[in-house]
Parts: structure tokens; sequence; C-alpha cells
């Protein structure tokens, strides 16, 4: 059995994929950096993330398919799903072996779970960019938090930077316990070791929100009820539009009223 091996980044699976063409290897399986999978009586080859080397690679991806392939692949392979990178690699060998542009070829197993795939990232994004509620903290700057299903974080950093230039800001992935901070200069990826926040509701620790935040959050569930028609509830697309497990995050749906039961 094969096995190859890669740091995680993005970088390091095409560095992964360069190697294995140009060592004639074509690999079993394809391992993480942290993912707990151990084989008997096999020897794993770490391939080392080499930044011309990956660009290679992506600009290959390109050129036989598109920029928006490109971008589609990059999306499947942040979804941490176990055996994607498996499945981006070998959609990368049929995109090799084929005369033609494979990615709308569905009748190849490979483009037909990247596609599946890639809907559910891309849906797991716009959730996030629709229901992070920013938090006003004591400092003056915004705060915001939650736990996603894939890893969306860098998909949707572009947007809040954009949407929000003039002001200051940290959105943070729970899960994963890495975020990114805006000082309206630039943005840049943050961890913390200690972060003040309830993991819960991913509400701040009292001393550190603006002293007006929970009222200001009271007055937003008032809205949120008052807007709401009892005689047009809907609760099986509520649910399906949004999920129960977004509900711990949004301050309309934090155990206050009617709205906590929707």
């Amino acid at each position: 059995m094969t096995i190859l091996s890669f740091d995680n980044t993005f970088d390091g699976f095409l560095t992964l994929v360069f190697e294995s063409y140009r060592l004639k290897i074509i690999p079993d399986v394809i391992i993480r950096t942290g993912e707990n999978q151990s084989y008997l009586f096999s020897d794993t080859l770490y391939i080392t993330a080499e930044e011309e080397k990956a660009d290679r690679v992506w600009r290959k991806i390109i050129e036989k398919t598109s920029k928006a392939n490109a971008d589609r692949i990059y999306r499947v392979f942040m979804s941490e799903v176990p055996d994607s990178a498996k499945m981006i690699y070998e959609f990368i060998r049929l995109m090799n072996d084929k005369p033609y542009n494979i990615e709308t070829d569905f009748s190849l197993a490979p483009v037909l779970s990247i596609s599946k795939l890639h809907l559910k990232v891309a849906r797991e994004a716009d959730r996030i960019r629709m229901f992070t509620r920013f938090q006003k903290t004591a400092e003056n700057s915004y705060f915001a938090s939650f736990s996603p299903q894939y890893n969306v974080l860098p998909l949707i950093i572009p947007h809040f930077t954009d949407r929000f230039a003039d002001q200051e800001w940290i959105i943070y992935d729970l899960k994963r316990n890495y975020g990114f901070y805006s000082d309206k200069e630039e943005t840049v990826r943050i961890t913390f070791e200690n972060l003040p926040v309830n993991p819960v509701n991913g509400q701040l620790e009292e001393p550190y929100h603006d002293p007006d935040e929970r009222q200001f959050q009271k007055l937003w569930r008032k809205y949120y009820d008052s807007i709401t028609i009892d005689q047009r509830r809907n609760y099986k697309l509520h649910r399906q539009m949004l999920p129960k497990r977004f509900w711990r995050y949004l301050p309309e749906k934090n155990c206050h009223g009617n709205s906590s039961q929707d």
C-alpha cells in the first residue's frame, strides 16, 4: 500500500500531486497531518509543501478545466471531509488522462462527488455570511464567533473585509480555534489560547462587552418577535433555511420569548 501525507495546507496538497507525478507514484491513501489513521506494514511518504510546485499544479488545473473549477476544487479541499483530498487527486488524474474538459462530465465519479460536496460547502459559507451576528466589545470593536460544519472562514473573510472596511472586527471559528482580525488597514489570521467566549452560544464574557451590548441584543429580540406573524409560521421551512445548529449563536433565537421555539 502506498501512502502519501502532507501538512494539511492546500499548497501542501498540490505539491503532493506534483511529486506523485514526478516520482511516478499513485497513492492508495492520502493523509492530512493530524488525521488519526494507521496502516500496518505500510510506509508513509511525507511531502513538504513547495510554493513553486503548488503553483504549477494550480495553473495546470485552470488550463485543463477553468478558473471557476479550480476555485471549486479549493472549496472542496476546505471541507476537511475524510477522503476529500483523495477525491480531488483522482479528479486531477482524470483531468490529465482525458482529452477533454471533464469538469461537467458527471458520469465520472470524482466529478460528481466534487460537485455534490462543493454545493454543501458553498451553502455553509452562504449561511455564515447571512447569520453572522457581531457583538460590540468594550474596546469599541466587533466580535463574532461560530462553529461551522466545514472550514469556510477563509472563504467568507473577503466579504467581511470589503463590507466592514471602516470597522475593527474579529470573526472566530470556535471549532478550529482560529479567526481573522481586521484593523481597517489589513486582515490577518489570529489564534487565542484563552478566548473569553462562552462556547455554547459564542457570547463574549460580560467584562469584554460594550456596556450597551446586552440591551441592544434585547432590542433586537423584541424587533424579531414584533415582525413575526404567528399565523404564517412554517416550522419545516424555517428549519430548512435556518438549521437549528445556528440558533445558539443568534441573539434573536437565544431562549427569549416565542422566538426560541421556532
